[in-house]
Formats: structure tokens, sequence, C-alpha cells
């Protein structure tokens, strides 16, 4: 309780990740994929092929920042990754086809108990932001479906680099004109936990699958199962 004090009186920002964190990515996406793949009479499970996409994106998406010769956008990236998962899968696709599934990230749904928790924390005075990897319009685009107003929403493109790069909690923290002390990053990753209290913001670690966090030494200094969780140990 002294730890969850002592949050409750210097946090002053809550900053989440987007893609996974807020909006459930692997079943927005496997619904969106599933009548696809069986018109283009592939057999396997949508959900796998779901899951390679998002793999092999982090995968493009890591490299693109540690090779440093300038960012990417999170489309193109996409694009890439989803091509490859196609001709991994044996499926036959078109460059347009390619674009519509990594448009329908656009479309991704909160999870259930995310709005609510969201006014509970506002209410509470906190201001929330967002700070993804996907584009400036993607995230704009994705606004009407969370159905929540942001009080800001800061894409990597501000800073250049996909997370976990430094770079980026650096450009959010000065976005958001606070000291990073002051604000929490809340991720269902374990990569972006690590990245954003790397550069001395604390973190709050969404375990909604359950699995253990790792032996990183930056620990997050909250774990909740979800954000009704994060809004009861907050407010």
């Amino acid at each position: 309780m002294e730890l969850i004090d002592q949050l409750k009186r210097s946090i002053k920002v809550l900053a989440f990740d987007q893609y996974g964190t807020v909006v459930d990515m692997q079943s927005g996406l496997t619904e969106a994929v599933t009548p696809f793949l069986k018109g283009k009479g592939w057999v396997g499970e949508a959900h796998r092929f779901v899951t390679w996409w998002r793999r092999t994106h982090f995968e493009n998406s890591m490299i693109d920042a540690l090779c440093d010769k300038g960012h990417t956008p999170y489309r193109e990236i996409g694009e890439r990754a989803v091509s490859h998962v196609m001709d991994r899968s044996g499926i036959p696709y078109t460059a347009y086809e390619v674009r519509w599934l990594v448009g329908e990230i656009e479309k991704l749904k909160p999870f259930p108990d995310v709005v609510e928790a969201l006014e509970r924390l506002r209410a509470a005075g906190y201001q929330l932001a967002i700070i993804s990897n996907g584009d400036r319009d993607m995230l704009e685009a994705a606004r009407p479906y969370i159905g929540f107003k942001f009080d800001k929403i800061i894409s990597v493109e501000e800073a250049g680099y996909f997370k976990p790069h430094w770079k980026t909690y650096a450009k959010a923290a000065e976005i958001l004109a606070e000291d990073p002390a002051f604000i929490m990053f809340v991720a269902n990753h374990t990569f972006d936990c690590v990245g954003a209290k790397s550069f001395g913001m604390p973190t709050a670690f969404i375990d909604r699958r359950r699995r253990p966090f790792g032996h990183e030494p930056q620990q997050p200094d909250l774990i909740v199962a979800n954000f009704k969780e994060l809004a009861d140990a907050l407010t």
C-alpha cells in the first residue's frame, strides 16, 4: 500500500500503449481475417495467422529501429509483415488485399473494461495519453472506434524510432511537458514496460494473458490483470 500511495501522490499522467493494451488486437484481427482466409481456401487457424503477422511486424519494427537508417511508417512495416505471412502460408494475394488487412488495425475496439476505467482515472485527475508505434493518421482514424478522447495521442513518428527506443519516451515526455518520473506508462507488453522504465518512467503491466513478466531488472511498479484493477489501484 505504501508504494500505491506514493504513486498516487506523484503520478500526473498515465500514458498507454494502444495496440494490444487499449484495443484488443489479437481478437479483433482474428475476427477480421477469418472470412478472408476462408475465402482463400486456407485451412489453417486464423488466430495463428494473426500471431505470425504480429510477431513478424514486431521483429521488423525492431530491426528498423536498430538499423537507425530513418523511420519506416508502421503501415509499411505492417504491409511487409502481412505479405510475408501470406507467402509463408501459400496464400495468393493482391496489394489491395494487403492494404485492406493492415487497415483493419484502425478499426480495433477496446477491451470491455477499458473505457469505464479510463473515465474513472480521468475523474481522479490524471491526464491520459497514448504513446503508440502507430502512424499519426492510423491513430487519428482509430479515435471513433475506441470511443474515448485522450488528452494527447503521440505517435513514435515524432521521435523517429519504434518503441522501446528511449527516444520515443523522451519525445513523449517533452510533448507532455512532464518529468518522466510523473508519467506512468501502461502496457500489455514486457518490452514496452522495460523501455519506459529504463527511461525513468514508472510502469504498470497489464497482465491479461497471465504470463510472467520476466526477470529483467526494470520490473513494473504495478502488475494488474486489467484496466479495472488499474483504476482500483490508482483512484
